[in-house]
């Protein structure tokens, strides 16, 4: 019953975060578009794996981002230049992420995406 109602929190947790969270909602959109050219797309089982590993990479680091944030501001004022140092450190993690992704994926999906244009 315990495990049952962790699974509930974390789920809760991950719904808050889509609800309050334009870029998770971006991220989710872009993350079904990755998982369905993994359905629709002949892919080796490599290149399905690395292209899951980079989707939940950017997802879970954009929810620890979300979480450091409100962290941040429940401790320290917004206008704190040592809060600000730190949201922005983190997004650029999430963006060096984000962006790390989009060129694996354009790399393993390059000759499909050829094709289309």
């Amino acid at each position: 019953m315990r495990i049952i109602k962790r699974f509930s929190h974390a789920v809760q947790g991950l719904i808050h975060v889509f609800r309050t969270e334009a870029s998770f909602r971006f991220q989710v959109i872009a993350a079904v578009v990755v998982v369905s050219s993994l359905i629709l797309l002949p892919l080796a089982t490599w290149e399905r794996v690395l292209l899951v590993l980079m989707v939940a990479a950017v997802l879970v680091l954009e929810v620890m981002n979300t979480i450091l944030e409100r962290l941040a501001d429940a401790l320290k004022p917004r206008l704190d230049p040592i809060v600000k140092e730190v949201k922005d450190m983190m997004a650029g993690a999430v963006l060096l992420t984000s962006v790390t992704a989009v060129v694996v994926a354009i790399m393993i999906l390059w000759d499909f995406l050829a094709t289309l244009l």
